[in-house]
């Protein structure tokens, strides 16, 4: 069996009493780094191996993993926070296990896309979850504009290094949008700051943001 195991983002008591479960009853965890999980598996004290799947890895790792539940190993998937499979790679192992037969299961849990868009106080009942924009300024800037064109809540990731320019792509493509913008979510700092895209520029620019470790989740409701 494969477990697609939800993980804390943040406060490490947030995860579920199903999912303590299967990692302490699997054979093997695997998860995109090694050591974010071993804090969590400490914190809980279980003891159980762990491999590394990542995006550079998935190829041959995946072939591994593969092996392994065929002879009828118990393996848990997690990513290093939140649900995987979302933006992240593990759809591709999801994917193996599927098309050889292996059963997959589900452990569900914290999201950074559903816990964000639980605080906006904006319609929730159509939204586009687009996660990480491509980098490049072309691709990137027609994607927002196709993604602004539709009368839909849209939520986006993006690193520290790039949220500035994001914001300014947004004001750009859409002057009167509304942004809520999420990090540090369950973390002892948590921040989230809802207006017009003009004043969250103003405030962010006003705020060194590059310490922040994690992803910000930007949440839109343009009018």
């Amino acid at each position: 069996m494969l477990y697609i195991v939800a993980t804390p983002i943040g406060n490490l008591a947030d995860i579920t009493l199903r999912a303590l479960e299967v990692l302490k009853s699997c054979d093997l965890i695997a998860c995109e780094d090694t050591r974010q999980t071993q804090k969590l598996l400490n914190h809980y004290e279980i003891a159980k191996p762990l491999t590394s799947y990542y995006e550079h890895n998935k190829l041959s790792k995946g072939e591994y993993l593969i092996k392994l539940l065929k002879e009828g190993k118990n393996i848990a998937l997690v990513s290093d926070s939140g649900t995987p499979a979302i933006s992240d790679p593990g759809f591709h192992i999801v994917k193996l296990a599927l098309e050889n037969d292996i059963a997959v299961s589900p452990i569900p849990g914290p999201s950074a896309m559903a816990a964000a868009l639980s605080v906006c106080g904006i319609p929730a009942n159509r939204f586009i979850f687009e996660g990480f924009l491509p980098i490049k300024p072309g691709p990137r800037k027609k994607i927002l504009s196709q993604l602004l064109s539709q009368e839909k809540t849209i939520i986006l990731y993006e690193s520290p290094y790039r949220f500035l320019r994001l914001l300014d792509e947004i004001r750009e493509v859409s002057p009167d949008a509304e942004i809520t913008v999420c990090r540090e979510i369950t973390k002892k700092f948590e921040e989230i700051k809802k207006g017009a895209v003009d004043s969250i520029i103003t405030y962010y620019k006003a705020n060194k943001i590059q310490a922040t470790k994690g992803e910000f989740v930007v949440v839109l409701n343009h009018k």
